[in-house]
C-alpha cells in the first residue's frame, strides 16, 4: 500500500493563501470549535485581510465544508483507481476497504471536525457535501455488488446495508483511535479489510 496521504491542500499547507487559511480554521475549530471561532480570529492568525479569505472562500461555512471535502476528493481519487485497476474483486474490495480507514486516520482531525460541526452548516452545504460523500459509497458498494452477483461474496446482506455498517465502523476511528497506540494504520486498516472479507464470504453447506 501507498504511504499514508495527509491533505493539507498543498505540499505545504503555508505555501499558499488557501491553504493557510485552511490550516488554520482546522486546528482552531479544533480547539474552540466551529461555532465559538470567528472569521476574524481566522484571518488573524493566517495573517490576511479578510479580502483575501473571501477571495477564496465565500464563508466560514466553505472553510469547514472544504476541510472534509479535500479529503473525501482524495479518497475518491485514490477508490477510482483501485476500482479499475488490477486484481480481482475480493482483492479491489480488500484494498478499497482497507485504503479507506488508512487516508481516514492521516486526516482524523480534519474527518473528526467536520462531523462534531456538520449539523452547524447551511441546508445547502450539508446537501452538496452529502452528494459527494454518497458518490464515493455508491463507488464502494457497486464493487461489493460485482462480487456477490459473480458469486464471489454472499448475498445475503444486500451491498447498500454492507456499505453503511463499515463505513459506520470508519467514522467511529475518531472516538478510539490514537497515533500512540500499539497498531499502525496499515494495521487497522488491514484488520477492518479483514473484517468485512470474512464477513462477505460465502457459506459452506454442512457436510
Amino acid at each position: 500500500m501507498e504511504g499514508v496521504p495527509h491533505v493539507t491542500g498543498a505540499d505545504d499547507p503555508e505555501a499558499t493563501v488557501p491553504g493557510r487559511l485552511l490550516a488554520v480554521a482546522t486546528r482552531l475549530f479544533a480547539e474552540k470549535g466551529f461555532d465559538r471561532t470567528s472569521v476574524q480570529e481566522i484571518v488573524n492568525a493566517a495573517e490576511v485581510t479578510k479580502g483575501a479569505m473571501y477571495h477564496y472562500f465565500d464563508s466560514k461555512d466553505d472553510l469547514l465544508a472544504e476541510i472534509y471535502a479535500r479529503v473525501l476528493r482524495m479518497q475518491m481519487t485514490r477508490l477510482e483507481r483501485i476500482s479499475s485497476g488490477p486484481g480481482d474483486i475480493a482483492e479491489r474490495v480488500r484494498a478499497a476497504a482497507a485504503d479507506v480507514v488508512v487516508t481516514t486516520i492521516a486526516n482524523l482531525d480534519d474527518a473528526t471536525i467536520f462531523f462534531r460541526s456538520l449539523h452547524q452548516l447551511s441546508h445547502d452545504k450539508q446537501r452538496e457535501v452529502r452528494a459527494e460523500r454518497r458518490r464515493y459509497h455508491e463507488l464502494f458498494r457497486s464493487l461489493v455488488q460485482q462480487g456477490q452477483d459473480q458469486g464471489v461474496f454472499t448475498d445475503r446482506v444486500p451491498a447498500d446495508i454492507v456499505v453503511d455498517f463499515y463505513f459506520g465502523s470508519v467514522h467511529h476511528l475518531s472516538t478510539w483511535y490514537r497515533p500512540e497506540g500499539e497498531l499502525s494504520p496499515t494495521q487497522v486498516g488491514d484488520h477492518y479489510a479483514r473484517l468485512l472479507l470474512d464477513a462477505l464470504r460465502p457459506t459452506t453447506s454442512a457436510s
